[in-house]
């Protein structure tokens, strides 16, 4: 974690955690796919909950929930609120 900005990846949130979507590292295919889902830079972001080691988050974004692999969401840039 950044400590001057609270910076974090996604997949080191808790249970209950939200904050803002500040990037996403991946190639044009991944951003897009993820862009499809409303996950975008700007965009809030609430864990609903994760597994433990290398299992799946729930999330919730735009008002929806989704669940996504460890992979995927470990190149999700978060700002804590």
């Amino acid at each position: 974690m950044n400590s001057k900005t609270n910076e974090i990846l996604l997949t080191e949130l808790e249970d209950g955690q939200s904050g803002f979507i500040i990037s996403v590292h991946g190639g044009k295919m991944l951003i897009k796919r993820l862009a499809d889902l409303g996950l975008t830079s700007g965009t809030w972001i609430k864990v609903i909950r994760r597994t433990l080691f290398s299992g799946p988050v729930q999330v919730e974004v735009c008002g929806s929930r989704l669940v996504l692999g460890k992979g995927l969401a470990s190149k999700i840039m978060v700002e804590l609120k």
